[in-house]
């Protein structure tokens, strides 16, 4: 499957160099254009992990998001109200959580509450466990995580933005997930009868095309 395009926008005290964002005469030269979110307490990882998969870079520098980058909403509770907004319309939403920080894993079950509360009905979601890497301060087990993600039938992966462990298999993951929805609902949605221009009525299967 090819890798859907994806940009990366911020806002605030910190600036980056990402392609320029695409104008609306332009999108037509995309096969799929995804919303995806990134949610999660402040400090999981997640403007390191679109960093690592946009630029293939990382940092350890970061301050706490303010704004948005590649829909990459603040972590901060006094930001909730704020974000809330970004949740309308998104296609998938990663909920991230830090493997070395139990609180941030506890807070997911929250972050799946405003999911319910402003997403669209039906939205992808994937549960990631980033920082991987830090294995001497892991608190967060792996079958804990993997036994919660499967009660609600959410897929779920560890990793880390630091060395790239299954960065980009998180993105591809849910890409692939929603546009295979997208696929579904688009056949589920095409007439059983099709009329082409200058031909007569044409009985047809429900995945033919014009």
């Amino acid at each position: 499957m090819p890798l859907p395009s994806h940009r990366v926008y911020s806002s605030g005290p910190r600036q980056h160099v990402y392609p320029e964002r695409t104008p609306t005469d332009e999108l037509n030269r995309y096969d799929y254009l995804f919303k995806l979110l990134l949610i999660g307490d402040s400090g999981v990882g997640k403007s390191c992990l679109l960093l690592r998969f946009a630029d293939d870079t990382y940092t350890e520098s970061y301050i706490s998001t303010i704004g948005v980058d590649f829909w990459d909403t603040a972590g901060q509770e006094r930001f909730r109200t704020i974000t809330s907004s970004y949740y309308r319309g998104a296609h998938g939403i990663c909920v991230v959580y830090d493997v070395t920080d139990m609180d941030s894993f506890n807070n997911v079950k929250q972050w799946l509450q405003e999911i319910d509360r402003y997403a669209t009905e039906g939205v992808n979601k994937l549960l990631v466990g980033n920082k991987s890497d830090m294995s001497d301060k892991k608190v967060v087990d792996y079958t804990v995580a993997k036994e919660f993600a499967d009660s609600l039938g959410i897929p779920f992966l560890e990793t880390s933005a630091k060395n790239a462990s299954n960065v980009e298999q998180a993105f591809l993951t849910m890409a692939r997930q929603i546009k295979e929805r997208i696929g579904t609902t688009t056949a589920n949605n095409k007439p059983a009868v099709q009329v082409g221009q200058g031909q007569g009525v044409q009985s047809g299967s429900a995945g033919g095309c014009c």
